[in-house]
């Protein structure tokens, strides 16, 4: 399963973390492994969904994502 670190425009509190959060363990396919202010880890099973899909998901709760990349690299 692919991780991918993600970089959250807009978040400013903890409130905002956790909206995030919740937004992104509705998703199927994808494991949430953290989310801080700003930035969010997850994995993701791209049977299921797409990273499209979790970008998308994260603007819907109200948040730019503004980048994303392998954490591994």
């Amino acid at each position: 399963m692919p991780t991918v670190a993600l970089a959250i425009g807009g978040m400013s509190c903890a409130p905002c973390a956790r909206a995030v959060r919740d937004t992104l363990g509705k998703l199927p396919g994808v494991p949430v492994q953290s989310v801080t202010i700003g930035a969010a880890t997850v994995d993701y099973d791209p049977a299921t969904t797409s990273l499209e899909r979790i970008s998308a998901g994260i603007k819907d709760a109200g948040y730019p994502v503004l980048g994303h990349h392998d954490p591994a690299s």
